[in-house]
């Protein structure tokens, strides 16, 4: 008999939520209506469910831990298909969950008269921004489809002045249950497709579905600092919820152009500041740009190609936390591709009173190492 865990993918340590969440898993991926004439898949679904009702109910798998044995008479415990009835993590759920999209609810509870209740949708759309707007923050508009419960019938589906019927097949269970030896497999009704009620007037606009296909627009303030792939969450701005159900979330991803001037590095930008051969040598005090115009800072004498300087507090706003982040400047050392008769007169002047070889520590080093 194969091991309980290694069925579900699990250590033997895990959780009752890693159990419940791996076989969740598993379930969408194996049962049969997903494998419709897969043989194997079915009784790869047996195995999840006997491994289940197992590892599920701490008293019998404390015995299996123990080593006791399952799957007959023997001392041990026989797989009951009725524990996946009802409750949470119920087989209810994972039918619940294999057929969303299907005409029956998503993760929705049964209320009264087989009316669903589950939550709406949670939606995403992009805006693009400026790399001014990202830094300064904004308010957008954007414009989201969703389906939303038709206005002509309230979403019931049903045509105006009539309501929808228990479903006589299922009760309003929205599920049947079929026997099949020791197991009992369980599927959406066949006649009301998983809701528990039937439409026998339907609803002239919606054409019985309950929901229509809207364009709600939305203003949706960008904080400042926002990064290009940002997520905002704004809450209850997704598609509406069944039977009373909440709203889902709306959630706006910013894409933000880049700056010609200013490259981010996390909290921080960094800027390419050109500087002369004279400034690098003597030093001196240069202009440069800032997200709110410009700013002097000094060169210090003898500056490096690449070295930094820092002016703090003048980068964007942190979205966590507060404050703002610093702007670093890398000075690059200009050199000239070409000399006017002056310029090279003076920079022969320079080269005799500039003696000394600066390579000379280097090739001292490799000759020792030779």
């Amino acid at each position: 008999m194969a091991d309980f865990y290694d069925t579900l993918d699990v250590k033997k340590g895990a959780s009752e939520e890693e159990i419940k969440k791996a076989y969740r898993k598993l379930a969408r991926k194996w049962h049969p209506d997903a494998n419709p004439g897969d043989s194997q898949a079915e009784e790869r679904f047996k195995e999840i469910q006997e491994a289940y009702s197992v590892l599920s109910d701490p008293e019998k798998r404390r015995e299996y831990d123990a080593g006791g044995m399952f799957g007959g008479s023997a001392g041990g415990f026989r797989f009951d298909p009725s524990a996946f009835r009802g409750g949470v993590g119920s087989f209810g759920d994972i039918i619940s969950d294999l057929f969303a999209g299907r005409g029956a609810p998503r993760g929705g509870a049964a209320g009264a008269a087989g009316q669903h209740v589950a939550a709406g949708r949670d939606l995403e759309t992009e805006v693009r921004l400026s790399f001014a707007q990202a830094m300064q923050g904004t308010d957008v508009s954007v414009s989201v489809p969703v389906e939303a419960p038709c206005a002509t019938c309230g979403g019931s589906g049903a045509k105006p002045g009539t309501s929808p019927v228990t479903c006589p097949r299922c009760g309003g269970r929205g599920i049947e249950t079929e026997g099949q030896g020791m197991f009992s497999l369980s599927q959406p009704c066949s006649r009301c497709g998983g809701r528990g009620t039937i439409v026998e007037d339907p609803c002239p606009t919606c054409g019985g579905i309950g929901v229509t296909r809207q364009t709600k627009r939305y203003k949706v303030k960008i904080p400042a600092g926002v990064r290009d792939a940002s997520r905002i969450r704004v809450a209850g701005k997704g598609e509406p919820g069944m039977g009373g159900g909440p709203p889902g979330d709306l959630y706006v991803v910013t894409r933000v152009a880049p700056s010609p001037i200013f490259r981010r590095k996390g909290d921080h930008l960094e800027v390419d500041v050109p500087i002369t051969v004279v400034e690098a040598v003597q030093g001196g005090t240069v202009e440069v740009p800032t997200l709110a115009g410009t700013k002097k800072i000094r060169v210090p004498a003898g500056t490096s190609d690449g070295a930094t300087q820092r002016l703090r507090g003048e980068g964007p706003p942190r979205l966590v936390g507060s404050g703002r982040g610093d702007i670093h400047y890398r000075f690059k050392v200009q050199i000239p591709s070409s000399l006017t008769k002056e310029q090279q007169d003076a920079v022969e002047q320079l080269s005799k009173v500039m003696n000394g070889n600066p390579r000379a520590e280097l090739l001292d080093r490799a000759r020792k190492e030779a």
